[in-house]
């Protein structure tokens, strides 16, 4: 069988193009997307196992910009593929040119903002929160979040000053201008509105810079002991020993005294209290709290020590102080120091418990009371 030569070919293709003008242009869309999908994969695969085979773990180049780069090579093969359409209408053309443009822009914009993520996960990848000691950690993680969340402010404000950068009207402009001038009493409305959204966009930046808290810091608010879990630019997430979430406005960190104990470090001390009668030996008690104390992983073997710190009239109060790595550590230390003290005072001391004493006085004979006779 004879080979067509090319001449024939091309004469086929130009009678198919006068006869169907869109096929040009949609076969050309086709293959370029089909193109820059093939890029697109091959360039982030190649990404995925560079960083995997550095650093063991990504950087959430697949994750964050892998979306945002589709969308940018799908919209350069439509802007190639546009100037092979047929003749258009010319306001149908602008509108093309304008709304490709404008989604060149706001992928862009995405783009950036997925930058600005993969940035920092990359900067927080030596900063583990699980660390026993992990105050810098905190620290970094904490910064980065508030200083991400005005990064992307950023990034909105000038993509918005793109897109009407796109519409190159000086209409637009004329029509800012207007609404600018017009814009006195409006302004003062939502100053008011914003009240509020600005304190905490300034107490964000206060907590960012003097750090009353970090994420992951043990704090106690309004008597509820949790974790700070999440700091947006509005709230703060505190997430309660039992599951609940406590949300909390930025201002209250600045504005209301709460704790932080892991302020510094996250070493703490726990007391266990125990309610006895005077007969107990302490001395003893003393011994065996030590000897609790340093058989459990839980204690650092920093602190630990037994006093007595309060008598009343029927009671001594023993106080078992000890010290533990972490909050939660020493919360089961203190536990496990109540049970063992109770169980061996209930063994060798039973009746060093709180007692309450009655003693009856008798009466004298001559103030008794007659017997009564019997009928």
């Amino acid at each position: 069988m004879a080979l067509v030569s090319p001449q024939i070919l091309l004469m086929t293709v130009a009678v198919f193009h006068f006869r169907h003008p869109w096929f040009v242009a949609v076969f050309a869309f086709c293959g370029i997307i089909v193109l820059a999908n093939v890029v697109h994969y091959v360039l982030f695969r190649i990404l995925k196992k560079k960083e995997e085979q550095k650093i063991g773990t990504g950087w959430g180049l697949q994750r964050y910009l892998s979306h945002p780069a589709r969308a940018i090579f799908l919209l350069t093969c439509a802007g190639i593929v546009l100037p092979l359409l047929p003749p258009l209408p010319s306001s149908l053309n602008d509108s093309l040119h304008q709304g490709l443009l404008m989604a060149v822009v706001v992928c862009l914009g995405w783009f950036a903002t997925g930058c600005v993520y993969v940035f920092q996960e990359f900067m927080l990848r030596r900063y583990d929160l699980k660390a026993e000691n992990n105050i810098r950690a905190r620290r970094v993680h904490t910064q980065f979040q508030l200083f991400r969340r005005i990064l992307i402010s950023f990034i909105i404000v000038i993509t918005i000053g793109g897109l009407l950068w796109t519409f190159n009207d000086p209409r637009i402009w004329h029509y800012g201008s207007g609404l600018l001038a017009s814009a006195g009493i409006a302004s003062l409305i939502l100053a008011t509105a914003a009240k509020s959204t600005a304190s905490n966009f300034l107490a964000g930046l206060q907590i960012a810079f003097t750090e009353p808290i970090r994420i992951d810091d043990v704090v106690v608010i309004q008597g509820e002991w949790g974790r700070i879990e999440e700091i947006t630019s509005a709230y703060v997430v505190v997430r309660i020993w039992d599951l609940r979430r406590l949300i909390v406005p930025l201002t209250y960190f600045i504005e209301n005294s709460f704790q932080n104990w892991t302020r510094e470090s996250s070493d703490i001390m726990g007391t266990s209290f125990l309610y006895v009668d005077y007969s107990i030996p302490v001395e003893e008690l003393r011994t065996e709290l030590q000897r609790v104390v340093a058989a459990s992983p839980l204690w650092d073997k920093k602190v630990c020590g037994l006093q007595v710190t309060n008598l009343s009239e029927r009671t001594m109060e023993l106080r078992c102080l000890m010290s533990s790595r972490n909050s939660s550590e020493n919360f089961d230390l203190r536990c496990i120091v109540r049970e063992k003290m109770i169980a061996y005072i209930q063994q060798h001391y039973p009746d060093a418990f709180p007692t309450t004493r009655f003693a009856a006085i008798s009466k004298n004979p001559s103030e008794q009371e007659p017997p009564q006779a019997t009928p």
